[in-house]
């Protein structure tokens, strides 16, 4: 396993039409690749206690988000990740929040174009990400 310093999260949130990021201001975080056969990545966000209804919320309604992180330092390209919330947890006066991650291997150009085919093509909600996990 290889661990690394997560500089930056944003949640990609399904809007009617768009998916626009919703950047989350980290107080600290870490991004461990697993290094298993399935690809998977954990994200420690540490965070504000003030985004725990907002991931309680999307754990509830969603089993796989979009994220995009910047891993190491801001200068690098952000990477995109299919995730589902593991947990969140409360420490002290802030929270935790776990990811159970896939790497999207592919372009920011790529995802988007992937993206913009699927709303014009009318999907929305939980079939939109359906369809953007089966073309991915």
């Amino acid at each position: 396993m290889k661990t690394f310093k997560l500089i930056s999260l944003d949640v990609l949130e399904d809007k009617p039409a768009e998916i626009r990021p919703r950047n989350i201001p980290l107080l600290d975080g870490l991004i461990i690749n697993r290094e298993d056969d399935k690809n998977h990545w954990i994200l420690e966000a540490y965070l504000d206690h003030s985004y725990t209804s907002y991931f309680r919320d999307l754990k509830k309604e969603n089993d796989k988000i979009m994220l995009q992180a910047k891993i190491t330092k801001e200068s690098n390209q952000p990477a995109t990740f299919m995730a589902s919330i593991l947990d969140i947890n409360d420490i002290g006066e802030h929270i935790n929040v776990l990811f159970l991650s896939t790497l999207v291997d592919r372009k920011k150009s790529e995802i988007e174009k992937t993206l913009k085919s699927l709303i014009e093509e009318g999907y929305q909600g939980d079939e939109l990400l359906d369809e953007f996990k089966d073309r991915v």
